[in-house]
């Protein structure tokens, strides 16, 4: 089942759309995540990848254009966000879907990865649904941050337009949330230790 807060949430990004893109929110903020998920994933040669709460397409595009792997599909459920996005690339699948219900056969993708989004999921299906769709040996790649920092804690509130920014897992709770789910191994990678970001990668 979708989560129910995902239409009131896609509706305001449907409006921070027209300014998400802004240089240096996306340098800042956004950047350093994105850089060690494509860093992953060129070295495990993933072929079938999807980026689930994909905005406006920067990091899905760079996956696209940077490792050329046979597919890449980005999933969102505003509709602001996947406009963005399809005028930015036409070599990835967009596709409006929760990231509870994603619409990928069972065990028909090598990769499922999550920046800046997964504290707007149903976590715990979430998590379930990605390792659905992943195959044996397919990551999981889920960007998280820690909200304590002052900074972050403003950028989250005017991202989510002055809303819910919802619920930030820690490493533990991640690994948790994955073991739970049937994940192998779990490992988490620090990004950047001021905002206390990090990556937490799961292998089924």
């Amino acid at each position: 089942m979708a989560n129910p807060l995902t239409k009131p949430i896609s509706e305001v990004f449907d409006q921070v759309a027209r300014v998400y893109d802004f240089p240096l929110l996306q340098q800042t903020f956004y950047r350093p995540a994105q850089d060690a998920v494509v860093a992953r994933l060129r070295r495990a040669d993933a072929q079938r990848i999807v980026d689930v709460g994909c905005g406006t397409g920067i990091l899905t595009t760079r996956i696209a254009d940077e490792l050329a792997p046979t597919a890449v599909y980005g999933c969102d459920m505003s509709d602001g966000m996947l406009a963005k996005a399809r005028d930015r690339s036409t070599a990835v699948n967009w596709t409006k879907s929760p990231a509870e219900q994603l619409p990928f056969d069972d065990a028909s993708i090598d990769a499922v990865v999550s920046t800046n989004a997964f504290h707007f999921f149903d976590q715990p299906a979430a998590v379930a649904e990605f390792h659905r769709v992943l195959a044996p040996g397919g990551l999981m790649m889920i960007g998280v941050v820690n909200p304590s920092s002052a900074p972050r804690r403003f950028l989250l509130w005017v991202g989510s337009g002055g809303g819910s920014v919802g619920h930030f897992p820690t490493p533990e709770q991640m690994r948790s949330l994955a073991t739970g789910a049937g994940f192998a191994t779990v490992e988490h990678q620090v990004v950047r230790r001021w905002t206390g970001e990090g990556l937490t990668v799961a292998t089924k």
